[in-house]
């Protein structure tokens, strides 16, 4: 194994590339209201809404053909340059979709680019963190296994975060009119120069020690495909990784940070930039968690606090998110009009007080969007404009802000038991030559497939419940996660072993 100084260079090289490949990943999502507007005709907001998050959900299907192919190539021929070809082919997909004209110009041909470039980066994704977790193991001492790879799983919260940081800054420094009318493309673009520096770190690299021992020894498998899952004692395991680990964490991850996400800002109408702010702040202060469960993972099992996690977040989703609903509910009930429209039709800034006077019938037009009709607009000298829109924001108080933070960071804990020691679990259930090909399937099946949809679902299921009236509407789509955590919990619990520091080197 590595020295701690040598084990510290492949952290950096590993993470940053990891990092930079969950940031491109996650860019899309973090936009995808925007990019709802953009490259989907918008009719109908809500049906361009969920295309785009199926769009977004594409990337995470495929993920799991990124994994057998790329694990094949990281077992036959090395865990150093697999990975630098998935970094590439992220970094120029995502670089791309910044440059595909909008609907507006090119009509369907839009949509369909940007599915093909989405499709290509859950490709790579389903190489990267198979061979980044990898890698940075078989780096690792046995009984520190756990806590170095944690850092491996501190970067996709990290590139969720750094994405929500560009957003904001790029938001602030154009304004929100130009950021929603080209700005949106300058964090696709941004993630090109971050890909060069990344693969310049990478190529200088040295391959896994564990690699290149059974390369020297002629253990290098031939059909790696074959052998995880062809092999029924190793497909069992396979299995097991998938329906007692994998899945539940899937759901958690994504829960607790797309989904949360999607609710503040979607269902309760809470404005893009304040979404973003929340989400940022908790991410911020969960990360330092990853390294702290994939520490204790060393000291008492990984099995514990994965399960454990689990469990806490199946009990407590329901009340958390009915908490994020009602605190949001109380503040829709100050209404700040941005603007309104004058006797001669232009538009003039009001303050709350004497917008409130001029109006004599204001509704929602819907509570869970940013828009309020204005039914009868009564100006001072008597004439009247009716059924004009103006923009609302919902007035947080500084309490309801961090009560919000709270309720996030608490979800992030979720995911932090969750993943925090989940790599050095999947790389300690399979045997060295055929280990990037074994944790690469159930990882993006669990992650790709279970997690991904989950925003699609979801929202789905919010959407359907609410156009039926149904009693707390808003909590409907938890029943997802809720149910594959759950039964993820079950299976983890009867046939997971909790060992500690097992070797398949």
């Amino acid at each position: 194994m590595s020295k701690p100084n040598n084990i510290r260079s492949v952290i950096i090289a590993s993470s940053v590339g990891t990092l930079i490949e969950w940031y491109d990943f996650y860019i899309f999502g973090s936009l995808a209201v925007v990019i709802s507007t953009k490259f989907f005709p918008q009719d109908n907001p809500t049906a361009a809404f969920l295309s785009t998050l199926a769009t977004f959900a594409a990337g995470f299907v495929v993920r799991p053909f990124g994994a057998l192919f790329f694990g094949r190539l990281g077992d036959m021929i090395g865990r150093k340059y697999t990975f630098l070809v998935t970094l590439l082919l992220m970094g120029g997909s995502t670089f791309l979709i910044g440059c595909v004209p909008s609907y507006d110009r090119i009509g369907f041909l839009a949509p369909l680019l940007v599915l093909i470039l989405r499709l290509l980066q859950g490709l790579a994704l389903g190489g990267e963190y198979g061979g980044a977790a990898t890698y940075v193991a078989e780096h690792s001492p046995e009984k520190e296994r756990g806590y170095w790879t944690s850092w491996i799983q501190t970067t996709a919260t990290a590139g969720l975060f750094i994405s929500l940081l560009v957003i904001l800054i790029t938001r602030n420094v154009l304004g929100i009119e130009s950021f929603e009318d080209w700005g949106w493309r300058i964090p696709f673009w941004v993630s090109i120069i971050m890909v060069i520096v990344s693969f310049i770190i990478r190529r200088n690299m040295s391959e896994s020690p564990v690699y290149t021992k059974i390369k020297e020894e002629g253990k290098i498998s031939v059909n790696p495909l074959k052998e995880s899952f062809g092999n029924r004692y190793n497909f069992k395991f396979v299995l097991l990784a998938l329906f007692g680990a994998v899945m539940g964490q899937g759901v958690v991850w994504y829960t607790g940070q797309f989904y949360a996400m999607s609710f503040i800002g979607k269902v309760c109408g809470v404005a893009g930039q304040q979404t973003d702010t929340i989400m940022a702040v908790a991410l911020l202060l969960g990360t330092p968690f990853f390294i702290f469960f994939g520490k204790l993972s060393d000291t008492i099992g990984r099995k514990k606090i994965m399960m454990w996690g689990l469990l806490l977040a199946v009990l407590s989703y329901r009340p958390i998110y009915n908490e994020i609903y009602k605190t949001i509910d109380v503040s829709k009930k100050t209404v700040v009009a941005e603007k309104i429209i004058s006797k001669k039709g232009k538009q003039i800034p009001h303050t709350q007080d004497s917008i409130i006077t001029t109006i004599t019938s204001i509704s929602y037009s819907d509570k869970s969007s940013n828009e309020l009709t204005v039914k009868d607009t009564l100006f001072e000298n008597g004439d009247i404009k009716p059924n004009k829109e103006i923009k609302k924001s919902i007035s947080l108080t500084t309490n309801n802000y961090w009560k919000l933070i709270l309720l996030v960071f608490i979800q992030i804990i979720f995911v932090t038991m969750v993943y925090g020691p989940i790599a050095a679990f999947l790389v300690e259930m399979f045997p060295a030559k055929i280990r990037y090909t074994s944790i690469s399937l159930p990882y993006h099946i669990g992650n790709g497939i279970f997690g991904g949809l989950l925003p699609t679902v979801a929202t789905y299921l919010v959407t359907t419940a609410k156009i039926t009236h149904q009693p707390e509407w808003y909590l409907n789509g938890l029943w997802y996660p809720i149910i594959v955590g759950a039964v993820c919990f079950v299976i983890g619990m009867l046939f997971l072993k909790n060992d500690i520091n097992h070797s398949n080197d």
